[in-house]
């Protein structure tokens, strides 16, 4: 097997039960004991009381106890990279706020979050921006992430919960059609809960889900879409549709039957590279299937149409009569530790707690209401992610940051041009519990605590809200973020209204989601400890909350699911003479995210210490390229190198670069999708050149 699951020796022997909470990384959130130890910081021991890993952990989670004693950890703050106490730092920070504030307006203080905050983060966060600051300027490193399949599903079904069903449910499942997804490297444990005889991958790589798949639709990046249409146009023209479910439960499939009539499947074989037959066997196997799922993950959404491809594949899977049937549906594959509940009480530019629009009269009346501010007071929406950043520092745009949770120097689009214009700011201040490649650039940086030092709640890609619990004690001169936002928020003049105390914070944030779309209202930390999580919505003391939703009616207006005509064009940055290969980029089951983390354990450097570059054997011959050459990465927006891996895994025209190094996204497409403001990360062109003999 290409992970594993099972415990290193050194973590063997029999411990006592520590503390029950959650892994730090993604969506998953599995769960673990920690327990305090004398040789080492931590022990981790997996929990098989929770569904999502049942007693499984990745190597990132059995290594997760490193984080704590990592000797690059910050514990003191630093003001122009010098120590200093925490009251001159906040004193410091708040100064320069309100100076700028004061010759700029409340816009030209920006704030930027991230989707592995916890729910009480994410909800302070935003009510800061809004109310301390009284700024417009807020999104977070989601809109990388989940903001396609989000908009997707908030136009198809009237809601986004990015599984609307228990992950168990998958287990049952004679069918699942993945696409763009990589479980098998981004959370092992995921795979327990899929049947590789039913399994179907989407993706421009053989990776190690394709693997286990029965099936691997191996496309041309950027063409997920195109293959999309013709999946459901086969659907269609071999007699697949459920009838009764479409004219029941559905609007729109007559306009979408017809825009797919165009994309026969020897059309979208010419443009994906997908043989018909593998097409074909693809929708049978999901149409004979007693149980079938559709779902997608970021290889799929992070393009400049993501949201139309998901859009695309929820069209099929309507189709075929799946969602909101118990064990089928559609899903998408959150990635983030709290992508899910990070996106959902105010960290991004257009929302407000409880998944309500911030343009809306009455949810900014109820929010304000809970918040004792005028609703006249709160800002309207502000810039999307990529957007916000590539304003830093201009006439027009912020000219202060406060960064909670990111590193926008590695995991941004044309990530070169993003570093000038944080360099760019008057003031840039970054909490986080190392110094990231973002927080080497900041005029401030506070030390923060870490995953097991705060208790906070997480909720993962079920929309099963958790409860992540403390476990140690974070080192002398930490502090929390919302210790951080509270000290700020009193050097700003806002004392009282932000609290440190993680409990009184989720009880503000019930009251203001209850009779939101995501509404917590009726949860408690006491409840998701008795019941090992609560679904939401969960809208009273007395209610269970909703592991699957949909089963009656959509939350639309007239109750049924919207089918909606889309339409696949090419990818932004298309190939050429000067730019020949496709470029897509994706994680690695060592490391996560910006690897800000995952890079400070000796382990998982170990693992994976640096970045390369994964090419076809043909393309290599063509070009010259040995294994272990260091190759130039020659893009439109930048250059980085990386030493060649050859494998027959890829596409002859396509590359491979993992993202958790700087230097990737300087190639990446900042081109942003029209509805969802996501990036394309995905495809762009590139140019390689040989720098150097192998090593």
């Amino acid at each position: 097997m290409p992970f594993s699951l099972s415990a290193p020796a050194s973590v063997m022997s029999p411990l006592p039960a520590g503390t029950a909470t959650h892994c730090p990384y993604c969506a998953l959130q599995c769960g673990m004991h920690v327990t305090p130890a004398e040789t080492t910081q931590v022990e981790i021991t997996p929990r098989d009381d929770v569904p999502a890993n049942q007693g499984g952990l990745c190597q990132k989670g059995w290594t997760a106890g490193a984080l704590l004693g990592s000797p690059h950890r910050l514990t003191t703050p630093l003001i122009h990279g010098k120590p200093a106490g925490w009251d001159e730092a906040l004193g410091y920070a708040a100064s320069r706020i309100a100076r700028i504030q004061d010759a700029h307006g409340p816009d030209a203080i920006a704030v930027f979050g991230g989707g592995g905050l916890t729910n009480e983060k994410a909800y302070q966060l935003g009510k800061f921006a809004r109310v301390a600051l009284r700024t417009s300027q807020i999104d977070y490193n989601g809109r990388f992430c989940m903001s396609s399949a989000a908009a997707a599903t908030n136009r198809a079904f009237g809601l986004d919960r990015g599984l609307p069903f228990p992950i168990t449910d998958l287990a049952g499942a004679d069918a699942v059609l993945l696409a763009g997804g990589n479980v098998a490297e981004t959370m092992p444990p995921f795979v327990r809960h899929l049947n590789p005889a039913g399994l179907i991958v989407v993706d421009p790589r053989e990776t190690a889900t394709a693997r286990l798949a029965a099936l691997h639709l191996q496309n041309t990046p950027g063409t997920d879409l195109a293959l999309a249409l013709a999946l459901l146009h086969i659907a269609i023209a071999d007699g697949h549709v459920s009838e009764e479910y479409v004219a029941a439960r559905t609007t729109g499939f007559d306009a979408v039957r017809d825009s797919v009539a165009a994309w026969w499947p020897e059309r979208a074989e010419r443009v994906t590279g997908v043989p018909v037959a593998d097409m074909r066997r693809a929708v049978a196997m999901l149409a004979e299937a007693g149980n079938a799922v559709v779902l997608t993950g970021r290889g799929a959404e992070q393009h400049a149409k993501g949201t139309d491809t998901v859009t695309a594949y929820i069209n099929l899977a309507l189709t075929l009569g799946l969602p909101g049937r118990p064990g089928s549906g559609y899903g998408c594959v959150t990635g983030q530790g709290n992508g899910q509940g990070g996106r959902e009480h105010g960290q991004k530019a257009d929302q407000l707690p409880g998944y309500r629009k911030i343009d809306d009269p009455a949810a900014r009346a109820h929010v304000a209401a809970v918040w004792g501010v005028d609703p006249a007071d709160l800002p309207g929406p502000g810039r999307s992610a990529y957007e916000l950043l590539d304003a830093l520092g201009t006439p027009e745009g912020p000219k202060g940051l406060l960064l909670f949770g990111s590193n926008p120097v590695v995991s941004s689009p044309r990530s070169g041009h993003v570093a000038g214009r944080l360099a760019a700011l008057d003031l840039l201040v970054v909490a986080d519990f190392v110094l990231s490649d973002t927080a080497e650039l900041a005029t401030v940086v506070l030390p923060t605590a870490q995953w097991a030092e705060e208790a906070g709640t997480m909720t993962n890609l079920e929309g099963r809200v958790l409860l992540r619990r403390r476990a140690v004690a974070p080192p002398s001169g930490v502090r929390s973020d919302l210790e951080i936002l509270s000290g700020l928020a009193d050097r700003l003049g806002r004392g009282g209204s932000f609290p440190a105390d993680p409990r009184t914070v989720f009880d503000e944030l019930r009251r203001a989601s209850a009779g939101g779309l995501a509404d917590y209202s009726g949860i408690t930390y006491e409840k998701i400890a008795d019941q090992g999580g609560v679904f939401w919505p969960c809208p009273a003391d007395d209610h269970p909350g909703t592991p699957r939703i949909f089963l009656d009616r959509f939350p639309t207006p007239d109750g049924r699911a919207r089918m909606v005509v889309v339409d696949h064009r090419p990818p932004v940055e298309d190939v050429d003479a000067d730019y020949p290969y496709y470029l897509t980029t994706g994680r690695l089951l060592a490391h996560y995210q910006s690897g800000a983390q995952t890079r400070r354990v000796a382990d998982l450097v170990q693992a994976a210490p640096e970045p390369f570059l994964e090419l076809h054997p043909d393309l290599a011959d063509h070009l010259g390229i040995r294994p272990g050459d260091l190759v130039r990465v020659t893009g439109r927006r930048g250059v980085t190198e990386a030493t060649a891996r050859i494998s027959a895994a890829i596409r002859a025209d396509t590359v491979f670069l993992p993202f958790h190094w700087e230097g990737p996204n300087r190639l990446t497409n900042p081109a942003l999708d029209p509805v969802s403001r996501m990036p394309e990360f995905k495809v762009c062109a590139v140019n390689l050149a040989v720098v150097g003999g192998g090593r």
